[in-house]
């Protein structure tokens, strides 16, 4: 993060419409969000997915195609084409912002041929435990890539090049864990599961000379090709740590004149303890996101005033160590209907966006979702059962609280956490941004707390509009702030 309370904004969700107009869209609002207090932008997977034109871009089938080739029944991707995510990219810089794209290199998915392969049944729940012998089956580990060619690049992914997948071709079944020979899963990964090396797809060998090569190869040339300013990286527990903090050292040396911000994603639900060992394991060369803090927003969007919000930072990331804490509320995975879903409700939603836009720790990232909206439908569960979800649009408080964080998120921070239910906390300008702002949240009834601003006989307005009166400070500095229930508000000195 190269900007003063910097603010990244995750410019998609799960259920983008499959039209291949995100890349237009981007472009499209990039003065807005920019003049909004967005600072960087992160963009989804930008090449071609086995799924095609509806494939979100975690089906991971060439990185080379970003949208330039016949491949998958199709020339763009879900987003676009390589044009305009190119055109895209450029509207996002010339608006003072700073682009990072998503980057999965766990695994390959959709391979152009079979490859008859050894393999060995491992137990889905302890990967260490053998359930077979070894025998061969059909596997879709042979890329070949025929719409692209030998353009961009010419390695030709074979088997050897993975090291566990759980498509069996020749039965036609996904039931089974396997193993390939000579191969055994990756060290250095997350101890769930005994080993948590394997995801889903094709598992890439991290390991495998050629694949090192043609990865940090990829990197450079991906840099080229879009300009980006750094990566969102996916699903890192399921890769060798030092394999990750290679290949961005290898790129930060390659482009000497970047810094290539990177943040990843370490999914760990309530445990920090994981992040920092994967934080010393990389060295610190990359941000994680804050999980924990985000199930602590879940939580208390469930639990309403039977949370006690004096621990809502509690086993938090941004609390044990701010400067690697990429903070949020909800994102694609946690959305709705989707494989980690862990929603925040929507009452909350506003108090966990100023708990990350308004203090003066991590970096935080707003979701589409909750800053435009969302409406679609999908199954859930063995059920197969559809389902329709609409997500409300919080953009009038984001904006409010984005305005506060760029002219207010300065200076000394007290926190007045002292209240199960009601909790506050002040910032106190430098000389650069003298205003002062003094924040009061409740997950309970309407709440109210004497607070130190510093400013004698100072007026304060709550710019969220929740409450319209005034409040002055004493002749020492105090007031006593209020906000209603269930409730936020952000009070700046006029």
């Amino acid at each position: 993060m190269s900007l003063n309370n910097g603010t990244m904004f995750q410019f998609f969700h799960w259920y983008n419409p499959s039209d291949g107009t995100l890349w237009k869209e981007v472009e499209d609002k990039s003065s807005e969000l920019s003049a909004a207090g967005i600072t960087a932008i992160w963009l989804p997977p930008a090449y071609k997915g086995q799924g095609g034109i509806y494939d979100v871009g975690y089906g991971v089938y060439d990185l080379f195609d970003l949208g330039e080739y016949e491949q998958k029944h199709t020339v763009r991707t879900k987003y676009g084409t390589k044009v305009e995510l190119l055109s895209a990219i450029t509207a996002i810089q010339e608006n003072k912002m700073e682009v990072y794209g998503d980057v999965v290199l766990n695994h390959k998915d959709g391979g152009d041929f079979t490859e008859n392969i050894w393999v060995q049944e491992v137990d889905w729940h302890d990967r260490n435990k053998i359930l077979s012998d070894w025998y061969q089956i059909d596997a879709w580990t042979h890329f070949t890539f025929p719409g692209r060619g030998e353009e961009h690049s010419k390695m030709k992914w074979h088997w050897w090049c993975f090291d566990s997948l759980a498509y069996n071709a020749t039965t036609n079944s996904a039931d089974k864990l396997y193993r390939l020979k000579e191969k055994g899963f990756e060290k250095e990964v997350s101890t769930e599961n005994s080993n948590y090396d394997y995801l889903l797809g094709s598992d890439i060998d991290s390991r495998e000379d050629l694949v090192i090569e043609e990865l940090r190869y990829w990197g450079r040339w991906f840099v080229d090709q879009t300009n980006i300013n750094g990566f969102r990286i996916d699903a890192v527990k399921h890769v060798r740590s030092s394999f990750f903090r290679n290949w961005i050292n290898h790129l930060r040396v390659h482009f000497s004149e970047r810094s290539l911000f990177s943040f990843a994603e370490y999914w760990s639900w309530h445990d920090t303890a994981p992040l920092h060992q994967y934080i010393s394991q990389t060295e610190g060369v990359m941000s994680l996101f804050d999980v924990p803090l985000h199930m602590n927003f879940h939580d208390a969007s469930r639990a309403g005033n039977n949370f006690d919000m004096r621990k809502v930072f509690d086993n938090t990331l941004v609390k044990e160590q701010p400067a690697l804490a990429v903070t949020f509320v909800d994102n694609h995975d946690t959305q709705p209907l989707q494989s980690l879903e862990s929603w925040v409700e929507s009452w909350f939603k506003p108090l966990a966006y100023a708990l990350i836009l308004l203090r003066k720790d991590g970096y935080p990232c707003i979701f589409y979702a909750d800053y435009y909206g969302a409406h679609y439908k999908d199954n859930q569960g063995n059920s197969g059962a559809e389902h329709e979800i609409w997500i409300d649009n919080h953009r009038f408080l984001i904006d409010k609280f984005l305005r506060a964080r760029q002219d207010y998120g300065f200076g000394e921070q007290h926190d007045y956490f002292d209240h199960t239910n009601t909790i506050g906390w002040t910032r106190l300008g430098n000389s650069e941004h003298p205003g002062a702002m003094s924040v009061i949240m409740t997950n309970g009834a309407e709440g109210s707390k004497w607070m130190n601003m510093f400013r004698q006989n100072a007026t304060f307005t709550d710019i969220t509009g929740h409450i319209s009166e005034k409040i002055r400070t004493n002749e020492n500095g105090w007031a006593n702030f209020r906000c209603k229930g269930g409730s936020v508000s952000v009070w700046l000195l006029d």
